[in-house]
């Protein structure tokens, strides 16, 4: 097996020079990297990451912390953070917390044990046990989708990287109100996480952006999963109103909410209007293509890895939270007839200005049922 000195001598260069080269620790000649690299791979060297961990007290490794990894959200966060961390040299080491206080803190014990340079945790509804065994541990960390840190003065103390969530959600209802919808109801995430935080926030500034009252019975939490979606639609379809348009916060509640709307025997958009916050792979496929914001996951996760290795470059700058816009994926299941390919919008178009979503024409528009528009 070659060694570093075998290198050195391939390339006419000494030891410390192919360090710098592998280690990226001291600014070498254009010319002299390329020997040393060319050097590395006529020689089929392999460098010994543990000896240079020993030396660098750095593994070039990130742990990664997120639950649900069988979502295509989070399948999409884990692309970008692989992505991510493979452009600039680093492994992965991930733990699912399964959305569990005690486990959250066990899994990110494991990856500091086993000298991660840094974690990005997606934290759970009660992450307190998570944020004091960093800051005990000094563990540099970037939080991601969720937010935990949001002091009152702007300034947190730790990096997080999040898409917008209040403003997507608050275009959702604006746009089915626009189209005649009175009675619009909210399908919620799991109390406690800051996604969940804001959309009710995006729903009630809809509401109120489309002078509609706002009514606590039409906000149920499904506690971000399909199952408990599929109970809160079914506690909507109950009440004495129900409403005549849903919107749902999260990808795996639009399943559960689609399948207690098919148990009922309603139909999208003939019976009750759908829009959901999440676009995934199959949403065009659905009768009706669901109407959706996407949110950005790939960038989410590689800005993420961005982040977290500025903080280990500079472990004294300033903590930041970076939210990133979202899409809004015009379809069908809001009530709004399909659009001629030739005026078809993109897959992902930019979230557009409220006066520029799109409106159901009044000729087309099909007003709720009598005994749906009480409020």
């Amino acid at each position: 097996m070659a060694t570093m000195a075998d290198v050195a001598r391939s390339a006419g260069v000494s030891v410390a020079t192919v360090s710098h080269v592998l280690n990226d620790t001291r600014p070498v000649l254009p010319h002299t990297r390329q020997a040393v690299l060319d050097a590395i791979d006529r020689l089929g060297y392999t460098p010994n990451t543990l000896a240079r961990s020993l030396v660098t007290s750095r593994t070039r490794s990130i742990g990664l912390a997120v639950s649900a990894i069988t979502n295509p959200y989070f399948t999409e966060i884990l692309q970008g953070v692989e992505a991510g961390a493979l452009e600039h040299g680093y492994s992965l080491l991930i733990a699912d917390p399964h959305d569990d206080p005690e486990h959250e803190r066990k899994v990110v014990q494991l990856l500091h044990e086993r000298r991660v340079d840094g974690m990005i945790v997606a934290p759970s509804a009660h992450p307190g046990e998570l944020v004091a065994y960093l800051g005990r541990h000094e563990v540099p960390a970037v939080f991601l989708d969720r937010l935990v840190d949001t002091p009152a003065d702007g300034t947190p103390r730790y990096d997080q990287v999040c898409a917008e969530s209040a403003e997507p959600t608050a275009r959702l209802v604006g746009h089915l109100a626009e189209l005649g919808h009175r009675r619009i109801a909210l399908v919620a995430g799991l109390p406690g996480y800051s996604t969940t935080r804001e959309r009710i926030a995006g729903y009630r500034s809809g509401l109120a952006a489309s002078g509609l009252p706002h009514d606590e019975r039409l906000v149920v939490h499904g506690d971000s999963e399909s199952s408990g979606a599929e109970r809160a639609t079914e506690e909507l379809l109950s009440l004495a109103a129900p409403p005549t348009a849903l919107v749902t916060a999260n990808n795996a509640m639009t399943i559960g909410t689609l399948r207690a709307l098919r148990a009922r025997g309603l139909s999208v958009p003939g019976d009750i209007a759908l829009c959901c916050f999440d676009d995934f792979a199959w949403a065009d496929l659905f009768s009706p293509r669901l109407t959706a914001i996407a949110q950005p996951s790939k960038e989410i996760g590689a800005q993420a890895v961005r982040v977290l290795l500025e903080r280990l470059a500079a472990p004294d700058r300033p903590a930041r939270t970076m939210r990133l816009p979202c899409t809004f994926v015009h379809r069908t299941s809001c009530g709004c007839p399909e659009e001629p390919p030739a005026q078809a919008r993109p897959e992902h178009p930019e979230l557009p200005a409220k006066s520029e979503q799109p409106k159901k024409p009044e000729s087309s528009r099909k007003e709720p049922s009598r005994d749906r528009r009480r409020r």
